[in-house]
């Protein structure tokens, strides 16, 4: 019975102590962290004594605020928040290039300009476009979460592969495309 008290005091401890890393925020500033490029593409970490091999970039509001309130994680399956940078003048010149360089990466977002096909079929929406990176194709599920509206004309389309197309504004489009865009609106 005693060992069991133990096990659960001491699980209770480990929570609560994960619980007050999780509710800390760390602001990284060009005097506490140092980042580099990996060989491989990647950025790492340093802060302090703390070494992160690889590290995930992550805009904590994509679409409002594009250069502040920066995220940094780690990488593995419970992604848990290493600090935050509040604005891109908080670190040097070149840690920004590397920075937005990842964001570039995570937030790829090609502009549709034209919309050649909308199929529907079997709840999914197979998609014929242009876009300012050329032309694509790509599927949405029906239903789902594949259109989000971000104001009343631009809208956010996210495929079956988590990639993101945005129409900035669906006024712009022609008659013919906006009829095609009607099962979505």
């Amino acid at each position: 019975m005693r060992e069991k008290e133990n096990n659960e005091s001491f699980s209770l401890e480990k929570m609560e102590q994960e619980t007050d890393e999780m509710l800390r925020i760390r602001y990284l500033n060009r005097s506490n962290a140092k980042f580099e490029a990996t060989n491989t593409g990647f950025l790492s970490l340093r802060v302090g004594e703390e070494y992160y091999p690889r590290v995930a970039v992550v805009r904590m509001f994509p679409f409002l605020h594009k250069d502040e309130l920066i995220s940094i994680r780690t990488t593995d399956e419970r992604s848990k928040e290493i600090g935050i940078i509040e604005k891109f003048s908080d670190v040097d010149e070149e840690t920004v290039k590397l920075l937005q360089d990842q964001l570039t990466l995570r937030y790829f977002t090609p502009i549709i300009t034209r919309i050649h096909q909308i199929k529907d079929e079997y709840g999914y929406a197979y998609w014929t476009v242009d876009t300012d990176h050329g032309p694509c194709r790509f599927t949405i599920q029906m239903g789902g979460n594949g259109i989000v509206h971000l104001s009343d004309t631009r809208i956010l389309i996210i495929d079956i592969d988590e990639n993101r197309f945005e129409i900035p504004d669906i006024d712009r489009l022609t008659m013919k495309e906006r009829k095609k865009l009607d099962l979505f609106l």
